[in-house]
């Protein structure tokens, strides 16, 4: 079974909905990192001319890469990442390996075969 990575930087207030668009289009699980701060093509700043950092989230998907695009586009939709600048990234990357999922590999293929 190969799988992706999808990473996730996101707006917190949009995490909890995307966390759980994936689960709805087969992720079995995320890993959330809180309070990373980013910024886009232009560094916001308060009236005062203070640079103002937004809190992100980094959310981590490991998925079946039969399943990876289409959980990858349903959280981009869910989280308004096409439609509101500033809302969050998401890019997928190959995995080469993987351990410690094995007692995911059962269901993730019942999954996989369902769809093909």
């Amino acid at each position: 079974m190969r799988f992706k990575l999808i990473l996730t930087f996101i707006d917190e207030a949009h995490t909890e909905a995307v966390v759980r668009a994936a689960r709805e289009r087969g992720a079995t699980g995320a890993t959330i990192i809180t309070s990373a701060r980013g910024e886009g093509l232009e560094k916001s700043t308060t009236f005062l001319g203070l640079t103002l950092e937004t809190l992100r989230d980094v959310v981590l998907f490991l998925v079946e890469e039969h399943m990876s695009r289409d959980i990858l586009e349903h959280i981009a939709e869910v989280g308004e990442f096409d439609d509101k600048p500033g809302t969050g990234i998401a890019v997928q990357v190959d995995v080469e390996d993987a351990v410690g999922v094995a007692h995911q590999i059962k269901q993730l293929h019942d999954a996989v075969e369902e769809k093909l």
